[in-house]
Formats: structure tokens, C-alpha cells, sequence
């Protein structure tokens, strides 16, 4: 089959030519779901050679393991479940979670209010970044994945207390940052008239 014919497939048959063992195919369903995954990969991992490596090494084992995909839920689902994986084990690898850092202060400004100001998206993502990898990890498995405190706890080997705790942790650090950052954006300088 010509790649231009595969690009046009759609995704069920895309999978089922992969599982055929087509390299075109693979290659389309790799250029299709790749920059996707790369932005998954880059919420656990900072550095973009480390997400990229993690993007690399989550499809060896997609295409490795199609044959126990069954079709249950989205393709991009499970695909996306294998990358978080590998992130996270790159993470295990490289980096020991740190989850008991100091505690954050209570008092600060909601994210919400923050949200309302002139904050921009990529500040957003930057701060969420920034975050401890323990904390940015929790974060993004509950608020951008979508798991639950059990799901985090078995993934990560951790108590769902702690899941909780770091969760809360990173919120409360998320919110001073972002009250800091919208401080800093409202302030406007006056000006003096001589």
C-alpha cells in the first residue's frame, strides 16, 4: 500500500495495517499520534531530548504490544497510558520522586482568580513545569490525565494519602506562584508629571 493511501486510512484500519506488520503504516500512525504524545511525555519529563526519548522508546513497545490492544476504549487512550508509563519510568530511572518537601502556606489566591487575570497559557504551563517532579508528576496524572487517587498510588507505588497530600501540596504551591506571577502582571508603574 502507498503512504499516501495509508494517510487516508483511518485509525482502526491504520492499526490493523501496523499489526500486519506494514513499517509504511507504522510510520503514518507514528507521524499521526507522535506530536501528541511528545506534549505527554513533556508534562513529566523537563527536558525535551528526555520526552523525546520517552516518545521513542513508548512506540518500540506500542508497536511491540498491538497485539494485546483489544479494542477496548480509544486507541489514543492506551497509547497515551504506555507513554505516561515510560515517562514515569524514565523519571524512576533517572530521578528518585522526591514527595516530602517543605509544606506550602495556606492563604494564597485561588487558581481560578488567577486564571481571570491576564495570565497567559504558557505561563500556566511553565509554572505547572516548574513544579517539584513529585509534585508536577501527581498533578499531571490527576488533573491532566485524568486518574484517580488509587490509580496514582498503585502507579507510582506510593499510599493514596500521600497521592492526596502531594496533590494538595501542589495545588497550594501552584496557587502562591501564580499569585506572585499576577502581583507582578498587574503592577503597572505610574508616571510622574513634572
Amino acid at each position: 500500500m502507498r503512504l499516501s493511501s495509508l494517510s487516508a486510512l483511518s485509525e482502526t484500519d491504520l492499526v490493523a495495517e501496523c499489526r500486519r506488520g506494514n513499517p509504511r503504516a507504522q510510520k503514518v500512525l507514528y507521524d499521526r499520534l507522535a506530536p501528541g504524545m511528545l506534549a505527554v511525555c513533556l508534562r513529566y519529563l523537563r527536558r525535551q531530548e528526555e520526552a523525546e526519548e520517552a516518545l521513542v522508546l513508548g512506540f518500540v513497545k506500542v508497536f511491540r504490544a498491538l497485539e494485546q490492544y483489544r479494542h477496548e476504549g480509544s486507541f489514543r487512550g492506551w497509547v497515551r497510558r504506555i507513554m505516561i508509563n515510560e515517562a514515569l519510568g524514565q523519571l524512576r530511572r533517572r530521578q528518585p520522586l522526591h514527595l516530602d518537601i517543605d509544606e506550602c502556606h495556606d492563604g494564597v489566591a485561588t487558581i481560578g482568580a488567577a486564571a481571570e487575570s491576564n495570565l497567559e497559557t504558557a505561563d500556566l504551563l511553565r509554572l505547572i513545569q516548574d513544579l517539584p517532579a513529585g509534585y508536577r508528576t501527581i498533578f499531571n496524572l490527576y488533573a491532566v490525565e485524568g486518574y484517580n487517587h488509587p490509580e496514582i498510588a498503585a502507579l507510582l507505588g506510593i499510599s493514596e494519602g500521600t497521592s492526596k497530600s502531594q496533590l494538595s501540596k501542589a495545588r497550594a504551591l501552584l496557587q502562591r506562584r501564580l499569585a506572585t506571577l499576577h502581583h507582578y502582571s498587574s503592577f503597572q508603574p505610574q508616571s510622574y508629571a513634572a
